[in-house]
């Protein structure tokens, strides 16, 4: 299963990287916009957005994007680990 996290702390992006890889994921972290973010995401399996942490302009991109290609969204306030755990034990196998 492939992860896209938009938002989260920089500090914590391999953080976040080894938690999806605990649960059986692959993630793809993006804490900030660098470039175009619409052409990056590509087509995963769940987008997951920090939205304590994340511009508005990257989150509303995101999801317009996952909308287009139907990916489910899920929102998430805090960027902590325990969070992203909780939410990739509802999608992931050994989450």
């Amino acid at each position: 299963m492939s992860v896209v996290i938009v938002g989260g702390n920089e500090r914590m992006e391999e953080n976040y990287r080894q938690i999806c890889k605990q649960a059986g994921c692959r993630a793809r972290v993006f804490t900030k916009e660098n470039g175009t973010l619409k052409k990056k995401l590509g087509t995963p399996d769940l987008l997951i957005v920090m939205t304590g942490t994340v511009s508005h302009k990257m989150s509303t991109t995101a999801v317009a994007e996952a909308k287009r290609c139907r990916v489910p969204v899920e929102w998430v306030h805090s960027s902590s680990g325990s969070a992203l755990r909780r939410v990739l034990s509802n999608y992931c196998s050994t989450g």
